[in-house]
């Protein structure tokens, strides 16, 4: 084992980060679907689905930084950073890679959403789901410990749960939101269109 700690470095950083973008993918939908209600509030929601995001960027480095040191495959800067260029297993590594940038990408332009257009973010940032399926595709593939039936069943359990709440999400935001109409009280005098009517005039 001693010969291979790298290796089980680069394993363990993967199913780590894996696990961790799983999570926020399912942060986000409970947070943006007010799922849990009022408690917690949506600040801390909002903050844990950005803190689960941000350490899935830091195991996917720790995952690569592994790939890299170890000697048992021989990856380099390049084929950990283009996709097919690895020789190794190239399309499942591709997986990997275009899951990584596209991370990359999601948690960029999270940081600087305040400059950014809001249909731009909200675009760049729904990304999240095919990088849940990409890393997962990736798992499955190139992942040694995933050859095995359990981590198989929790990943395809995962993804069925992740697209059922992308569903759940879409057709939510796409509900119509209806408000009630503010109706304006009428002149002095006579009945308007909600309350009762104005003071009665006798003349006398």
């Amino acid at each position: 084992m001693a010969g291979h700690t790298w290796w089980y470095v680069a394993r363990s950083g993967g199913l780590v980060a894996w696990g961790l973008v799983v999570a926020s993918c399912v942060w986000g939908l409970l947070h943006a679907t007010r799922a849990l209600g009022r408690r917690p509030t949506p600040a801390w929601m909002l903050s844990t689905h950005r803190y689960l995001g941000a350490l899935a960027v830091v195991f996917v480095g720790v995952h690569v930084l592994g790939l890299v040191a170890d000697s048992y495959v021989h990856f380099g800067i390049t084929e950990v950073l283009v996709p097919f260029a690895s020789s190794w297993h190239p399309v499942a590594v591709a997986w990997g890679v275009v899951a990584m940038w596209l991370l990359v990408a999601v948690e960029g332009t999270s940081l600087a959403r305040q400059h950014l257009p809001q249909h731009i973010w909200r675009g760049i940032h729904l990304l999240s789901y095919p990088i849940l399926a990409l890393s997962t595709v990736h798992l499955l593939s190139a992942g040694t410990d995933a050859k095995s039936l359990v981590p198989e069943t929790v990943a395809v359990s995962l993804g069925v749960v992740a697209v059922f709440g992308a569903a759940v999400l879409l057709v939510w935001r796409s509900a119509p939101k209806t408000r009630p109409e503010a109706r304006t009280p009428g002149p002095p005098g006579r009945p308007g269109p909600s309350g009762p009517p104005g003071p009665l005039v006798t003349n006398g």
